[in-house]
C-alpha cells in the first residue's frame, strides 16, 4: 500500500472531544472519524487493525472447537419478554435501541444474543448426543449508552466477538468455561496485551461464575483490587476483603443524645469525639423491580464503609427472586416529590418502623432490611434515634431487636486485608475490560423453555455459558498500553502495517528506485508494508510514521547511493544503517518470532 492512495489525514492538535490518550491518538492518526455521539467510522488504517485482531480471535476460537456463525441484529421483543429482560433493557435507562416495524411489532437492536441463540439451540439440538456445542460470531452490537465517552471504549455501536456454549450438565459447562479462559489469555497475548483476569459480577447477563479480563491503564473505568502475590484479583463490584478493626465504643451507659444538624458521619464524629467505625450508618434506597414495583430497602453499614450497589442489587434479586432493574438512593428531589418530611433522614436507626411507609405512594409497605457484616459484628455502637437531631450511644443489636438479613454489601477497599491471607493487603489498579466470560447455568434455557433429551430420555433445560470479547475495545485498549509522547506503538501482530518505507526525496531517482525495490521484495516475503511516496518534507513523514505507530521504519535517503538504508524500531528508537537486504531480513525475523 502506498500512502498516496491511503486517504491518510493526520492531525497535530489534540481533538477537543477526546478525553484520554488512546482516543486522542486514534483521531489524530486518522484511524476513526466521529459521525455523531458514540458512533464512529472505522477508516482504512483502523479496519486493517480490526481485521488482524479478528483473524487472531477466529483462529483461536476455531482451535478451541467453536463454530462460527452470524446471528441477526434485529431481535423480536417477544423473545426478550420471555427471558424477562425486555423491560429492563428498554425502559428508563435501558441500553437497548428498540423500534416498531410496519406491522406494529416491537424489535430491538441486539446488545447481546442470549435469547436468539437459545431459541436456535432449542430448535436445532434435541439430544445430549449433540452436546456440547460452542457457537460464536463477530458482529456489530448496539447499546444506547447514557454517556458515550472515550471513543471506542464506550460507544453506542461497536464490534464484538460473542460466543454461547450449550451443555448437558454443569461439569461439562465448567470445562468449556475453563477452555475459554485459556483461549482468551492466548488471544490477548498474541495481540501483545498484558491482561489481568479478575472475579466479576455477572450483572444483567446473569449466571453464577464470571470473570473479566482487564488491561491495566490509568484511563480504565473499572477499579480492580489485587493481592501482591497475584492469588486474588477482583473488580470492586465483586471484591471481598477483611475491613480494618473497629475502634471500641464502650460508654458507661446507653442513652439518647442531642445532635442538632449533625446528619452526616463527619459532623457527628467531630462534634461528639466519635470514630466512624463506631457508628451504624442507615440508608434508605429503592429497588425498582419488574413492572416498576418499588421496594424500599433499609441498609445498615458501619460508618467508615461504603455501600456497594451491585452487591445490594444481587442480594435483593436473590432474596425476593425478582429482577432488579435499578437501584435509587432517595435524593432531595425524591424527598420533596414523595413528601417524606416525616422520615428523619440523617438520624435513622436500624429499627426504623415500617409504618413510615404507609402513606408513600408506589412503595411497598415493608422495608427489606439488610445489614452489612461490618455493622452486624459490632457489639456496641452509635446509631440514629429515628428522631430529628437525636442519636443513641451505647446501643447493641440485642437492644434494637432481631437482626435479619446479614450480608456483604460493602465496597472492598485498597489497604484492607485479603480473604485468602489476612497478612496480605489489597492493592488498587484501574482497568479496561476487554473480555468477560460467564457460566450462565440454566437461566435462559429455563425462561425460554429450551430443552434437550438426556441419557434417561427425559426433557432437561440446557446448561449454558457465554463469552464476550470487545474487538474495537481491544484495539483502543492496546493503545492505552502501547504509546509514547510521539504517538501509537502498535504491537507487531495487530499493527495496520508491519513496516513503513520513508523516502526522503521522491524526486531523487536512486531513492525512488531503491525504495520501490525494497517495497516489492517485502511484499514478496509476506511483509505488510506501507510506502510513503508523498512529496512531503522528511520531518512530516517521520512524525506521521511515529503517530500512526508502524513498528518498523526503513528510511531511504542520502545513503541510498551507497546501497544503505536506515532501519528504525518504533518502540526502542534503535537505529541501524544496513543494506536493504539486511533490513528486510531483520523485519522478517521479527515477524516470524511473533
Amino acid at each position: 500500500m502506498r500512502v498516496s492512495r491511503l486517504m491518510l489525514v493526520t492531525q497535530r492538535d489534540v481533538p477537543a472531544e477526546a478525553e484520554i490518550v488512546s482516543h486522542q491518538l486514534l483521531v489524530r492518526g486518522g484511524y476513526i472519524r466521529r459521525v455523531t455521539s458514540g458512533i464512529y467510522a472505522y477508516m482504512p488504517l483502523m479496519w486493517r487493525v480490526l481485521r488482524k485482531i479478528k483473524a487472531i480471535v477466529e483462529e483461536e476460537m476455531d482451535n478451541a472447537g467453536a463454530l462460527q456463525t452470524l446471528l441477526p441484529q434485529l431481535h423480536p421483543s417477544e423473545l426478550w419478554e420471555r427471558s424477562g429482560r425486555w423491560q429492563s433493557y428498554t425502559a428508563g435507562e435501558g441500553i437497548m435501541f428498540h423500534l416498531m416495524d410496519r406491522q406494529k411489532r416491537s424489535l430491538g437492536l441486539g446488545p447481546t444474543h442470549e435469547e436468539v441463540i437459545t431459541k436456535i439451540a432449542d430448535e436445532q439440538i434435541h439430544s445430549y448426543k449433540q452436546l456440547p456445542v460452542n457457537i460464536y460470531q463477530i458482529q456489530t452490537k448496539f447499546r444506547d449508552e447514557i454517556r458515550p465517552r472515550f471513543g471506542l471504549m464506550r460507544s453506542r455501536e461497536f464490534i464484538m466477538k460473542d460466543s454461547y456454549s450449550f451443555h448437558s450438565n454443569e461439569k461439562d459447562l465448567g470445562k468449556t468455561y475453563k477452555s475459554m479462559e485459556v483461549t482468551y489469555k492466548r488471544i490477548f497475548a498474541r495481540c501483545g496485551l498484558e491482561t489481568v483476569a479478575v472475579d466479576a459480577d455477572s450483572g444483567a447477563i446473569g449466571g453464577s461464575a464470571s470473570q473479566e479480563f482487564m488491561v491495566t491503564a490509568d484511563a480504565g473505568e473499572d477499579l480492580i483490587l489485587t493481592s501482591k502475590d497475584g492469588l486474588y484479583a477482583a473488580n470492586q463490584e465483586k471484591a471481598v476483603s477483611i475491613p480494618k478493626e473497629a475502634i471500641l465504643h464502650n460508654p458507661s451507659e446507653s442513652k439518647t443524645i442531642s445532635t442538632p444538624n449533625q446528619n452526616s458521619i463527619l459532623e457527628l464524629c467531630s462534634t461528639n469525639n466519635l470514630e466512624p467505625s463506631q457508628i451504624v450508618k442507615v440508608i434508605i434506597m429503592i429497588a425498582i423491580l419488574e413492572e416498576q414495583v418499588e421496594q424500599p430497602l433499609l441498609l445498615s453499614i458501619r460508618g467508615d464503609q461504603e455501600i456497594n450497589e451491585v452487591k445490594v442489587i444481587n442480594f435483593v434479586a436473590e432474596t425476593i427472586n425478582k429482577q432488579v432493574i435499578k437501584l435509587d438512593q432517595v435524593n432531595d428531589e425524591e424527598k420533596n416529590r414523595l413528601k417524606l418530611d416525616h422520615i428523619p433522614f440523617g438520624f435513622l436507626g436500624p429499627d426504623l418502623k415500617d409504618n413510615v411507609l404507609e402513606n408513600i405512594s408506589g412503595w411497598q409497605k415493608q422495608f427489606l432490611r439488610v445489614t452489612d457484616h461490618s455493622a452486624a459484628s459490632l457489639d456496641c455502637f452509635v446509631c440514629g434515634a429515628n428522631v430529628k437531631d437525636k442519636h443513641r450511644i451505647g446501643m447493641s443489636w440485642e437492644k434494637l431487636g432481631e437482626l435479619t438479613n446479614k450480608a456483604d454489601i460493602r465496597k472492598a477497599q485498597k489497604g484492607e486485608s485479603c480473604v485468602h491471607d489476612p497478612t496480605m493487603k489489597l492493592e488498587e489498579r484501574h482497568g479496561i475490560e476487554i473480555g468477560h466470560i460467564f457460566q450462565l447455568g440454566r437461566k435462559y434455557s429455563k425462561s425460554l423453555q429450551a430443552t434437550f433429551t438426556n441419557e434417561q430420555g427425559q426433557e432437561e433445560a440446557f446448561w449454558m455459558g457465554c463469552y464476550g470479547l470487545g474487538i474495537t475495545r481491544l484495539a483502543q485498549a492496546a493503545i492505552e498500553q502501547h504509546h509514547d509522547e510521539h504517538g501509537i506503538c502498535w504491537p507487531l501482530p495487530i499493527a495496520p502495517f508491519e513496516a513503513v518505507i520513508v523516502v526522503i526525496n521522491m524526486k531523487e531517482p536512486i531513492q525512488e528506485e531503491i525504495s520501490g525495490n525494497i517495497y516489492k521484495a517485502m511484499l514478496a516475503k509476506g511483509i505488510d508494508v506501507l510506502l510513503d511516496d508523498r512529496s512531503e518534507r522528511a520531518g512530516v513523514k517521520f512524525k506521521d510514521a511515529d503517530l500512526i505507530g508502524i513498528p518498523w521504519r526503513i528510511v531511504v535517503g542520502r545513503d541510498a547511493a551507497n546501497g544503505k538504508v536506515e532501519i528504525v524500531q518504533r518502540v526502542s528508537r534503535e537505529t541501524l544503517l544496513v543494506d536493504s537486504e539486511q533490513a528486510i531480513q531483520r523485519i522478517l525475523q521479527e515477524k516470524l518470532s511473533k
